[in-house]
């Protein structure tokens, strides 16, 4: 049992320093980080209902899964080939189109949350 519970904390240990080389050499992942912070202080601030805010968790944990596997494919392929590929831009270019269709998908809830709060507290 103990070397389950070992492995499983080097497993951890592991997944973290992903997050953290994200966090240092990512620049949308720390742009994701700050939108997220905004949108959970935000559902706060505005009062959003505990199914809102549960939307707006799975939102933003699916988001930074997301430019994490990005990250992941973008290293890998950096790994195999540093020269220009049609393959590997290929790769690349999908892995950053998902992540820019979920993004987008994001806004359009974030909208559908935050847009009728702040159109009322702005007294239209």
């Amino acid at each position: 049992m103990h070397e389950i519970i070992h492995r499983h904390t080097k497993s951890f240990g592991h997944a973290w320093e992903g997050v953290l080389f994200a966090f240092r050499t990512q620049p949308n992942f720390v742009i994701h980080v700050f939108l997220s912070l905004l949108a959970v202080t935000s559902g706060l601030a505005l009062h959003v209902s505990v199914g809102e805010m549960l939307v707006i968790v799975v939102v933003i944990v699916g988001g930074l899964s997301f430019e994490l596997v990005n990250t992941a494919i973008e290293a890998t392929c950096d790994a195999i080939d540093t020269q220009h590929r049609d393959e590997i831009k290929i790769a690349k270019d999908s892995a950053a189109s998902a992540m820019l269709v979920y993004a987008l998908g994001a806004l359009v809830v974030a909208g559908i949350i935050f847009i009728p709060r702040i159109i009322l507290l702005l007294g239209f």
